[in-house]
């Protein structure tokens, strides 16, 4: 679809019939969200107010308010920022390990979240931060950030039904003998006695891991785990279940001489673009920690 940014409004250029309310519910926004739009005659059709049953005909062009102002949740921290892809509606960033996508507190202001803000207000955006999906505090790798208010609920509801794919390098403790696709099926729930990890548990969350082995090599094992849930620790849990802990992970295995931090890397999104309907492929590489222990298993990778 065809379209033009002229914040806070988007104009969405019709290529196709359909009504506004079909239009908007195909953008999963809430009832409350269409409520306030009809309410406050925050879209036009060719520049007039028309009633949200109105069909649109191609050609036709539809202007929403769909960017809202930044709303102070997150203050600016003007740290480097590494941009794997931006347009008016997405932003993909790397983040480092050793940060947190979004602070714990309100009062800690070194977050991922407020290193973006601090991109937003160098770069003149007036807009909230909002993150889709999130990574732990040692995992490096691609999170998705949404700059447009009117696309966010279609890509939550992406990530809801599985249609946002992403896939995670990552290096064991163990020799896996064959490369076939591997599907961990367990659920996943709290330790009542540790409050940081989560455990296998029966009475948990429904979650599944697929996992590949690219390479092994002196009882160390590269492997791609793709997420088909998003339980909190997931992949290291999944791992650890199976006697295939992640190498450096501390608090479900043992620290390793060979690197300071859980050996995780979130290396691609799959997805397709909310407005241009285009398919996207996010790649990330590894950071020099993992990618040296990488080599030592594979040279050639």
């Amino acid at each position: 679809m065809k379209y033009q940014v002229h914040y806070p409004y988007l104009t969405l250029i019709i290529d196709s019939p359909i009504s506004i309310e079909e239009l908007f519910l195909q953008f999963h926004l809430s009832k409350k969200t269409i409520h306030l739009l009809k309410q406050n005659k925050e879209y036009t059709v060719n520049q007039r107010y028309v009633s949200p049953s109105t069909i649109l005909i191609k050609g036709d062009k539809l202007t929403i308010k769909a960017f809202h102002q930044d709303d102070g949740m997150y203050p600016p921290n003007y740290q480097d920022l590494d941009i794997i892809y931006e347009d008016e509606f997405l932003l993909a960033v790397n983040k480092p390990p050793f940060i947190q996508v979004f602070p714990d507190d309100q009062k800690h202001t070194d977050s991922l979240a407020n290193r973006v803000s601090g991109y937003y207000h160098q770069c003149g955006y007036d807009i909230p931060v909002r993150f889709i999906h999130r990574l732990d505090y040692e995992t490096s790798g691609i999170v998705l950030f949404c700059k447009c208010a009117f696309v966010q609920p279609l890509l939550d509801y992406q990530l809801s039904i599985k249609a946002i794919k992403r896939d995670y390098l990552t290096i064991v403790e163990g020799t896996v003998l064959d490369h076939k696709v591997h599907y961990i099926n367990k659920p996943i729930g709290k330790n009542r006695h540790h409050n940081q990890k989560m455990i296998v548990a029966s009475a948990g969350k429904k979650a599944c891991t697929h996992y590949q082995c690219i390479a092994s090599k002196n009882h160390l094992s590269l492997l791609n785990c793709e997420l088909e849930t998003g339980r909190k620790h997931q992949i290291r849990v999944h791992l650890s279940s199976i006697g295939l802990p992640i190498l450096g992970d501390k608090l479900y295995h043992k620290a390793s001489p060979l690197i300071n931090r859980v050996s995780l890397h979130a290396y691609q999104l799959q997805f397709i673009h909310p407005i241009t309907k285009e398919k996207m492929t996010l790649v990330c590489h590894p950071p020099q920690d993992i990618l040296s222990i990488i080599r030592s298993i594979d040279p050639t990778l």
